[in-house]
């Protein structure tokens, strides 16, 4: 699990390194500047609202424990022992069975769970999973996720306004101005490395989120389970709303075709997850 705390944080600086690059080729020590301003921006934005934005995406309604009571007793117990604060409980008007965890913070954090995964899923399943949703939470990775997805949007929007405004095509007024032609070629290999970045991000924090899940139910097995479950009906039942730029939130990516190699994979292969899973299982005895 340090591991891939480790490897989070050095992804993440790998990030902002890229953004401070396209700055600098975009016009020296102004264009710095400019891509600080606008990557702050963008994560502002996404730290106050992200959280709003994609529940009204995927047309999210929250649940009381009236309405809802055994999915809302079962994310209140695993929040105790999780010890974070209640989250908000929403339902996805999807038969795709799968989840996800949102909020930029533990004290306001909200998980999302489909029809689909409620009519689909054993309780025991299901404890799996919300349990994972619920170790997002409580590892803080929906802000970590938050500041990746937008540092990588920033370096998105920066090459194209790099190629567009023609800050690449000549040294810039400073002394320490870029060559055109290695920044050139530094602005495509950010915009090819910034997604890859952030989609191994998002792999090494659900490892961590499939670890200490599996802890908080004391089960591993059932996560193990659910996710063969989910893998197997999401390939047969689409979703028809939301966005492939949210795939990294759920628990199983629900826009995956299958067929694109693992490095451009928003999540690690489910085999790979389950072999994790099974081995804590063993060790547990």
């Amino acid at each position: 699990m340090e591991k891939n705390r480790m490897k989070t944080m050095i992804l993440l600086a790998a990030l902002t390194a890229l953004v401070l690059f396209l700055g600098q080729a975009m016009g020296g020590r102004g264009g710095l500047m400019i891509a600080l301003l606008f990557a702050g921006a963008m994560n502002f934005v996404s730290y106050w609202w992200s959280d709003k934005i994609v529940l009204r995406m995927y047309h999210a309604q929250e649940v009381t424990e009236a309405e809802a009571p055994e999915l809302w007793r079962m994310v209140s117990d695993l929040a105790k022992r999780a010890a974070i604060p209640m989250p908000r409980v929403y339902i996805i008007p999807e038969q795709t069975p799968n989840a996800f965890a949102t909020g930029r913070s533990p004290q306001q954090a909200a998980v999302a769970v489909t029809e689909g995964l409620m009519q689909m899923l054993t309780p025991r399943e299901l404890a799996g999973v919300m349990a994972h949703e619920l170790a997002h939470v409580a590892n803080r990775d929906t802000l970590i996720m938050t500041i990746s997805a937008a540092l990588a949007g920033a370096i998105g929007y920066l090459a194209q306004m790099a190629m567009f405004a023609g800050g690449l095509f000549g040294r810039s007024d400073d002394d320490d101005g870029p060559n055109p032609l290695v920044a050139i070629i530094g602005m495509l290999i950010a915009s090819i490395a910034a997604p890859m970045i952030q989609m191994a991000i998002s792999r090494s924090r659900e490892f961590i989120a499939d670890e200490t899940g599996a802890r908080l139910t004391g089960d591993p097995l059932a996560l193990a389970s659910a996710l063969r479950r989910i893998e197997g009906w999401s390939q047969q039942i689409p979703m028809h709303s939301g966005s492939p730029a949210t795939a990294h939130l759920f628990i199983i990516n629900p826009f995956s075709s299958g067929a694109l190699a693992s490095l451009f994979s928003t999540h690690p292969s489910t085999q790979a997850r389950v072999e994790r899973l099974e081995a804590l299982a063993a060790a547990r005895g």
